[in-house]
């Protein structure tokens, strides 16, 4: 029979051998690594093969609301030539306009934002101007200003004439039909086509109950046109785009708006 205390030492023994065998296991360094994953998800609006998709044009403000924010759409109606037309002898110039004699101006260049101040620069200091001979008026850089001019021309109650050889293109058109008489030669040249905005979007690009179209309605119905030639005369304009121009004659201004 074993003793007592032979049987503890027994156990003793083996416990330290125990740990003897497990000591060089216990003392390796021990190192955790975590690795974090990321993922994300996002609506496949592409096409089929599943590749991601952005919808660039989606970012863009529809046209109602781009009208809205820019107050008058409508920036641009310009024909440029290579060279515009020689005046002659001026008394005066301001911008595109020169003063040939106390009653008469020529008019040759493009309407800019700053043009209705030289209009109004240039009635202060010679009041008694009723005549505006348009020579060589490519359109307006700045439509809103345009108008402006239009209504001024028309307030002034200056007769708008294009005289011989003369052309007037895009939005110098709209100036000429501001005159409360209104005179062309027989080969005089009206020139027309669409407004462009500053993101290149056309009349034809807006939907038709845009207020921008209106804008244009009422200022032909302004001029003298019943709401019937005021319609087909804005459509006559917006059928060709912005950068063609259709040339119209004296004849065909006159199914439009009396000639004097």
């Amino acid at each position: 029979m074993v003793s007592p205390s032979a049987f503890v030492r027994t156990l003793i023994i083996a416990a330290l051998a125990a740990v003897l065998a497990f000591a060089p296991a216990q003392a390796q360094q021990v190192v955790t690594i975590t690795t974090t994953t990321v993922t994300w998800t996002y609506d496949d609006a592409g096409d089929d093969d599943g590749a991601e998709y952005i919808d660039e044009e989606a970012a863009l403000l529809d046209d109602e609301a781009l009208a809205e924010d820019a107050g008058f759409a409508a920036t641009r109606r310009y024909a440029p030539t290579a060279t515009l037309a020689t005046l002659g002898h001026a008394k005066a110039t301001y911008g595109p306009f020169s003063v040939i004699d106390g009653t008469t101006v020529r008019m040759a260049g493009d309407v800019t934002s700053a043009t209705p101040r030289q209009f109004a620069a240039m009635l202060a200091a010679h009041p008694g101007l009723k005549r505006l001979e348009m020579t060589d008026c490519p359109g307006s850089l700045d439509e809103e200003a345009n108008l402006i001019l239009a209504r001024a021309i028309r307030r002034q109650g200056m007769e708008t004439v294009v005289p011989a050889g003369g052309s007037i293109r895009s939005g110098a058109v709209e100036l000429w039909l501001a005159g409360t008489t209104r005179r062309a030669a027989p080969d005089a040249e009206f020139g027309v086509h669409s407004w462009a905005d500053e993101y290149g979007r056309e009349a034809n690009d807006y939907p038709a109950n845009d207020p921008v179209h209106a804008e244009y309605l009422s200022y032909y119905r302004e001029m003298g046109m019943d709401n019937a030639k005021a319609r087909a005369f804005y459509a006559l304009t917006n059928s060709t785009p912005f950068d063609d121009v259709r040339y119209l004659t004296r004849d065909d201004m006159a199914r439009f708006v009396t000639l004097n």
